[in-house]
């Protein structure tokens, strides 16, 4: 057997591995493997092409690694395909400093991107901002790698730097950033009182134990003459989704707050515990593009449940578990299992949350700027310090709360 005809074997095996994987081969109906042997037939007459008419001796083994990730990372943002190399270095770094830049990053249109940043972290330093595109981090372009790649490169030692290339709208060309890593700290719940005793309560992300800090200020805001309430968590995308069913049940004393399930993962509904509800104060919860996760489980429960109105506009579309599957050769899938699920069925991350009074975000009304190949993010920065503009997103929501009776 010559090295070109046993390059080829080897490729198809790593598909067919993949194909069994994903696929379940072994449970799935006949008709569902017929299906499947169909399109690996298919890959098989490409690759086959591929080797004997393109245009130079192709490189199988890279070939075969770029229709994996391609693939894996044509089902969802955090399903992703990594081989020998790229996994070890992915465990590597799983046992490393968790200092990072302070933003939430996912993938949309083929590159990373960023969903909020965590205020005073590293990235709110840089001026990073949500929907910048990060092209290419240290010089290596993001869209070749996973989402996993992605957070392990931006994350590194305490002090450490890492150069990102920024795509920003109305921009011609990306802006190179250096941030200093850092150990992030998630800022606290904060609250204030306004008019017409209107309380709103500002959540920056759901890490362990916020979901009791909002109950803690809702308490101390009822005994102090709150009648209404506003639950901001617009740029608040990072977090545990149990915070977020936590925080849900709060204001809520029945129905379903979530539920998850996939192709072999069981229906797994969340209900509220009625004895875990502490107000039932008309509520607004306020969501932007920056919204995700376990907030947009929050969001979700209170519209769907019929409990209070959700204004702002649709958010980021992001809520789903991953199972890491060591592959024989050293590769790895990271492959999502199971999904979240609105109250009414909706999958949060295929179909987002969409308020029922809708807002748009206020930087994006704004006057188009002069374009400047120089100016940086950074740049961005200084003119921040123009007089802010009214926040028309909160203005709705005290004006949907004062319409509301107690």
């Amino acid at each position: 057997m010559s090295i070109k005809t046993k390059a080829v074997v080897l490729a198809s095996s790593a598909v067919v591995l993949l194909f069994m994987v994903v696929g379940g081969m072994d449970g799935v109906r006949a008709s569902s493997n017929d299906g499947a042997y169909r399109q690996l037939q298919v890959y098989s007459e490409v690759l086959s092409r591929v080797r004997s008419e393109y245009v130079e001796e192709p490189n199988i083994p890279v070939v075969t690694a770029g229709a994996l990730h391609g693939l894996l990372e044509s089902l969802d943002a955090n399903s992703s395909y990594l081989s020998a190399a790229e996994y070890t270095e992915y465990k590597s770094h799983q046992t490393e400093g968790k200092a990072d830049i302070g933003a939430a990053v996912s993938k949309r249109f083929g590159y990373a991107s960023v969903i909020s940043v965590i205020p005073g972290g590293p990235a709110d330093k840089a001026a990073l901002q949500d929907t910048d595109i990060i092209e290419a981090i240290e010089g290596k372009s993001t869209r070749e790698m996973s989402v996993g790649e992605v957070r392990n490169l931006l994350s590194g030692e305490p002090g450490s730097n890492v150069t990102v290339s920024l795509v920003r709208a109305r921009r011609a060309e990306p802006q190179k950033v250096v941030i200093t890593r850092e150990v992030v700290n998630i800022p606290p719940v904060t609250d204030k009182m306004l008019e017409d005793g209107i309380a709103v309560i500002q959540v920056d992300a759901f890490s362990k134990g916020k979901s009791q800090e909002i109950a803690n200020k809702i308490k101390a805001l009822q005994k102090s003459g709150a009648k209404k309430l506003v639950l901001d968590l617009r740029n608040c995308a990072e977090g545990d989704e149990t915070e977020g069913i936590a925080t849900a049940n709060l204001l809520l004393n029945h129905g379903t707050i979530t539920y998850l399930q996939g192709q072999k993962y069981p229906r797994e509904a969340f209900n509220a515990d009625p004895a875990k509800a502490i107000t039932n104060l008309p509520v607004v919860v306020l969501v932007n593009k920056g919204t995700a996760g376990p907030a947009e489980i929050v969001a979700a429960a209170v519209l769907e449940n019929a409990r209070g109105d959700v204004v702002g506009d649709k958010t980021f579309g992001d809520g789903s578990i991953q199972k890491t599957m060591e592959l024989p050769d050293g590769s790895a899938l990271i492959l999502s299992i199971a999904k979240y699920y609105t109250p009414t069925g909706k999958a949060i991350q295929d179909t987002a949350v969409t308020p029922n009074v809708m807002v748009a975000d206020t930087d994006e009304d704004g006057p188009v700027p002069d374009e400047d190949e120089n100016t940086t993010p950074a740049d961005d920065a200084t003119k921040k310090a123009q007089p802010p503009q009214p926040d028309q997103q909160m203005l709705k929501a005290i004006e949907v709360l004062k319409s509301r009776t107690t």
